[in-house]
């Protein structure tokens, strides 16, 4: 099975969602097209010190994901494998096809949009139907960056000075996360226009890079890069490239950190070839056995799980409680200052 190879200009406005685990260079390619021509939705989520040079994701997409996230109860990293099905089950039962189009078709005027957010692949088929009630042609592509240096990335602060247990758990979490966000999306977005683009390729020869992913998805933005200088030289600092490959200096559980090392390997022939049907085989069996690693944990969790939820019930008394202390107090307290009025009066109320 071969690449999808589009050599047609597109007729209808082109929607590219830029997808992958948050950290894995997201931010950095859609900055590269949109210097290529694509636009960003405005207003975009303001660059800070975590991302000086910028998210280039649009705020109202941040936002109404967020919300949609919260309702399902999914949190954006989460690990379960049912949580797809609770993210989409939510958004189909709101009217977010309508609220979606109804952006996607006030942020077109005939320009090709890139939308990115690490949140966008819980709700890839929601994506696609508000692109088609749109009028709008939609791809994906997807970035791949080692596991290892994602988890870095994510809490290289957090985790300072923090326990060994502490470490383990929060870095075998993240892995697990990158390892079901990659699988989701994968899976879901098999049969559209889609592309991998590997980090290290993009840092090191961002040319080669999207001009390979450009045939996949057939949207014609690199047909005018040449050799000469462009704008996405300054951009792309390949010094940005600061987290290496290591599972050395983390302490990620080793089963969970052998699949996501087997995962990284086969995604990465997708870079080649986003269709290619032994690499699906092998993602499939992956995503089995992450689901059933899963289900395993939960069931060695139970004891733990079921301790934890009475400790919080408990909580919850207590505060309860606490408050309802605090509202006879403050009561008491307001009812005070009448009583002395009142005792205060009486001494020059006039006597009979």
């Amino acid at each position: 099975m071969t690449g999808v190879t589009n050599e047609v200009e597109p007729t209808r406005p082109q929607l590219l969602l830029v997808v992958g685990a948050g950290r894995s260079g997201t931010s950095t390619v859609a900055g590269a097209l949109a210097r290529l021509g694509m636009s960003v939705p405005q207003p975009e989520v303001p660059a800070d010190d975590s991302n000086p040079r910028g998210f280039y994701e649009p705020q109202w997409v941040v936002d109404f994901h967020e919300a949609l996230l919260t309702g399902a109860g999914v949190r954006t990293n989460d690990v379960r494998p049912r949580a797809l099905e609770l993210a989409q089950e939510h958004a189909a039962a709101e009217t977010a096809v309508v609220r979606l189009t109804e952006w996607l078709t006030s942020s077109t005027a005939a320009q090709d949009l890139v939308v990115k957010d690490p949140r966008t692949f819980w709700f890839h088929r929601l994506w696609r139907d508000s692109a088609a009630a749109a009028g709008l042609d939609i791809a994906f592509l997807t970035m791949l960056r080692h596991p290892a240096e994602v988890a870095r990335s994510r809490e290289t602060h957090y985790l300072v000075g923090q326990s060994a247990e502490l470490r383990r758990a929060r870095e075998t979490a993240n892995v697990a996360s990158w390892c079901h966000a990659l699988l989701v999306t994968e899976r879901a977005t098999r049969g559209d226009r889609r592309a991998f683009v590997s980090y290290v390729d993009l840092m090191s020869d961002w040319r080669t890079a999207l001009r390979h992913a450009d045939r996949s998805l057939g949207l014609g933005v690199t047909r005018d890069v040449t050799d000469a200088p462009h704008a996405i030289d300054d951009f792309i600092d390949s010094s940005l490239h600061r987290s290496k490959v290591s599972w050395d200096e983390m302490s990620v559980h080793s089963v969970v950190r052998d699949l996501a090392e087997e995962l990284w390997s086969a995604a990465e022939g997708l870079v080649a070839d986003p269709e290619d049907g032994v690499v699906l085989d092998l993602l499939d069996d992956l995503h089995q056995r992450y689901d059933a690693l899963y289900g395993l944990a939960s069931d060695l969790t139970m004891d733990q799980r079921t301790v934890d939820a009475a400790e919080r019930r408990q909580q919850v008394r207590r505060l309860r409680q606490q408050v309802q202390r605090l509202e006879c107090e403050n009561a008491r307290l307001a009812a005070r200052p009448s009583q002395r009025a009142r005792a205060w009066l009486a001494r020059f109320r006039p006597r009979r």
